[in-house]
């Protein structure tokens, strides 16, 4: 049985990989290994060593904290601070699987800093709004 903080963490490459818009073959191929080493990340059969997860976390132009985020218990003060949230307080899962969150997330990135800032200011007022 995988340990809840390897299926965490696999949870979070999974999220962030799909985020970037990368196959698990591509990913895998960025860090020397093979697409079933990430599969078993991913679904947390393997655990990621420090090494391994700092390479994933270059390759995935992410801090290596990103992985421990949301963990129950730890507190984390990061962007998603206002996102919906299960009772005990974690990011609902089911938000960064949305393939509708993952395209808007994209769509965002592809914007230049000037519309990107205003999109942003546009959906803060939105949000405060409802």
């Amino acid at each position: 049985m995988a340990h809840p903080i390897d299926l965490h963490v696999g949870q979070r490459l999974r999220q962030r990989r799909c985020l970037l818009g990368l196959t698990q073959q591509r990913l895998a191929a960025s860090v020397g290994i093979k697409f079933q080493q990430i599969q078993k990340y991913e679904s947390g059969a393997n655990r990621v060593s420090a090494s391994r997860l700092w390479a994933l976390a270059n390759a995935l132009e992410t801090p290596v904290s990103y992985f421990f985020e949301d963990l129950p218990g730890v507190e984390h003060h990061s962007a998603e601070a206002d996102a919906p949230r299960t009772e005990n307080g974690t990011l609902a899962p089911q938000i960064l699987s949305n393939k509708e969150t993952i395209d808007l997330v994209r769509a965002y990135y592809h914007l230049s800093e000037e519309p990107r800032r205003r999109l942003l200011d546009l959906a803060k007022t939105l949000a405060g709004a409802a």
